[in-house]
């Protein structure tokens, strides 16, 4: 009887353990395919007869005194273009400046980018339509993509914020890398593209091949903060008062890809 009982408390907790891990299990694979390309969404970077250039953000590396600056901090420093300037800023207070206090205003600047929520749209923008009419047709028939005409598709901040270039840098960058794709503000479909995917066409049928450019849409919180130099006699470090938050989004294209809806009717 005992052997028994020993055996169901066994095995109810192994249940116990298990269910738990499988879910996690789950959960975890759900959110490593999360931005997963779908099979109707092509890469047209070969194909494509406008050349992008690609928008790679420069990551700026903190110096030795920029680190010693920012470490001391309670909220992290991760704007480039603060970094950037904080290191070609060359401060130092003189060794017989005993009993010296001083604070230094360099800026309200925004400190850092938080992303609340990262999804992907895409069908952002219809930029083409191919056609075939088949209708009397004795035979089925193939279409393929073919752009009509030179499409431009532009991102932008979704409402307006301090800094907006800063802004626009850390969210690029935290979109690309939670993604892993190639993500531009600015993204140019060529006329006379082509794709080789080809598209079947029944007889007495007419098809219509949308075209879509895709988007990152990124959702977060930018901290503000008022900046300072605070030299005390040979010692220097950062202040940063006055400390706010403000909710901002914005629409990223997703640059040479393409996404395809063919119907027929």
């Amino acid at each position: 009887m005992k052997t028994r009982v020993s055996i169901t408390v066994f095995i109810a907790a192994a249940l116990v353990i298990l269910f738990p891990l499988m879910g996690l299990a789950k959960e975890k694979e759900k959110e490593d395919g999360k931005f997963e390309v779908p099979n109707h969404v092509l890469d047209i970077s070969k194909e494509n007869t406008f050349p992008n250039s690609t928008e790679d953000q420069e990551v700026v590396e903190p110096s030795k005194q920029t680190k010693e600056l920012i470490k001391g901090l309670d909220i992290p420093i991760e704007n480039p273009d603060l970094i950037k300037m904080l290191n070609e800023t060359s401060i130092n207070p003189s060794p017989l400046a005993f009993g010296y206090r001083g604070m230094v205003y360099i800026g309200r600047w925004p400190l850092n980018y938080n992303s609340d929520m990262t999804n992907i749209n895409w069908e952002y923008q219809k930029i083409n339509t191919n056609e075939v009419n088949n209708i009397g047709g004795e035979s089925a028939t193939k279409m393929n993509y073919i752009q009509q005409n030179k499409k431009e598709v532009t991102g932008a901040l979704t409402n307006k914020i301090s800094n907006p270039d800063d802004i626009k840098k850390m969210m690029l960058l935290t979109s690309k890398e939670k993604t892993e794709l190639p993500l531009s503000y600015s993204t140019v479909i060529g006329q006379n593209t082509k794709k080789d995917n080809s598209y079947n066409v029944p007889e007495n049928k007419y098809a219509y091949l949308e075209a879509y450019a895709p988007a990152v849409n990124e959702k977060g919180q930018v901290t503000f903060g008022e900046v300072y130099f605070q030299l005390k006699g040979t010692k220097r470090s950062l202040v940063v008062k006055n400390v706010t938050k403000q909710g901002i989004g914005a629409w990223i294209p997703i640059q040479d890809y393409v996404s395809f809806s063919f119907q027929v009717r």
